[in-house]
């Protein structure tokens, strides 16, 4: 019986819950029986080689496409839709990364590597790095590089730091996070380029450099060939800006406006996974749009459960939440972004309500 028959049913939990109050790291251990045994973590091989077939199709329509308009302004809608294709690359790459797609470890990685260097423009190796350090210990102070000082500040420490017209702004980095987020796409590729001609390890390096370099150089060169200088201009930026504003608007909201955990707090795999995280309501539009990160929940719980079965697992991760009185946060589209932005412009809030240990709380400790 495939994967997809076994989970027409909704899961239901089985078995005796053990309540809160005796909480501990096994309540993992539970969950992930129940998982392995509704056959969810199966792979979806139908479902993701349609997926890479159809996105590398669409990147050469987009180029075809380009070649066709010649010089117009409607290259502009092309760049946006080039944009959107590339956001798609990049999800199915960062589903290969966790070993969604293939069991072969070897073919994930190396999937993910050529969709990144050669298709996106994105170093595989300094994505890697990043995001599973963030994985590690999502919104973990000094742990997750996803909440680093940088432009914005995300916690009260951060903001303290800073004087002058830098405060000022960090009281109010809310309202210029979506603006920041239109330069995020500039930032990914920079980063990339820095981190594989930088000194420290960088896992073949000798793959990386000379593709990812000629990836993002022959794309200067096709816009110069095929447009006009102010056309191919007016698309490299349009191009970029969409394409920050469509990954960072897919990562933002999982995690922004969540407890931030102190450096030295110790929290269990579970709570550590559920807690830090937001799961964002949506139909197949947001699903498509959010690369499926919308399910993040589940997503950090399983990071190597196929995509289109995240949303098969929710029920049993909500309800098994529920018996053991973990939050479970899931909120509307919109409503996420009202907390990203409430959050960010009162980070130094965030000191007024510390952060506990769930489970030390739990025992009344």
């Amino acid at each position: 019986m495939s994967a997809s028959s076994e989970t027409q049913q909704p899961l239901a939990l089985t078995g005796r819950v053990r309540p809160a109050a005796r909480a501990t790291a096994r309540d993992y251990s539970v969950l992930a029986k129940m998982v392995r045994e509704s056959g969810l973590l199966r792979r979806r091989y139908g479902y993701y080689w349609t997926r890479l077939v159809l996105a590398v199709a669409a990147l050469g329509a987009v180029w075809a496409g380009i070649v066709l308009v010649g010089d117009s302004w409607w290259q502009l809608l092309l760049a946006v839709v080039l944009a959107l294709v590339l956001a798609q690359l990049a999800f199915l790459g960062h589903d290969s990364s966790h070993r969604q797609v293939f069991r072969s470890r070897a073919w994930n990685d190396w999937t993910a590597r050529i969709l990144a260097n050669a298709l996106v423009g994105l170093s595989h190796a300094w994505w890697t790095a990043k995001h599973d350090a963030h994985h590690a210990a999502p919104n973990q102070e000094g742990q997750d590089p996803d909440i680093s000082p940088g432009v914005i500040a995300f916690t009260p420490a951060v903001v303290a730091s800073r004087h002058g017209w830098r405060r000022w702004l960090a009281h109010r980095q809310g309202w210029y996070f979506f603006p920041l987020l239109a330069l995020e796409g500039l930032h990914l590729h920079v980063a990339s380029v820095r981190r594989v001609v930088g000194r420290g390890p960088v896992p073949h390096r000798g793959v990386e450099v000379p593709v990812l370099l000629a990836r993002l150089a022959l794309y200067l060169v096709a816009l110069g060939l095929l447009l006009p200088p102010t056309v191919a201009a007016a698309f490299l930026a349009v191009q970029l800006a969409v394409f920050g504003i469509l990954l960072g608007g897919a990562f933002a909201p999982n995690h922004k406006g969540m407890p931030i955990v102190p450096a030295t707090t110790d929290v269990d795999f579970l709570r550590r996974q559920v807690l830090m995280s937001r799961n964002i309501r949506g139909g197949p539009v947001v699903d498509f749009f959010m690369g499926g990160l919308n399910r993040q929940v589940e997503h950090h719980l399983f990071p190597s459960m196929p995509r289109p079965n995240l949303k098969r697992v929710q029920p049993l991760v909500r309800e098994y939440c529920s018996h053991l009185s973990v939050t479970y946060t899931e909120v509307g589209f919109f409503t996420s972004y009202r907390i990203v932005v409430q959050f960010l412009n009162d980070v130094p809030g965030r000191a007024r309500d510390p952060f506990t240990c769930p489970l030390a709380a739990s025992l009344g400790r």
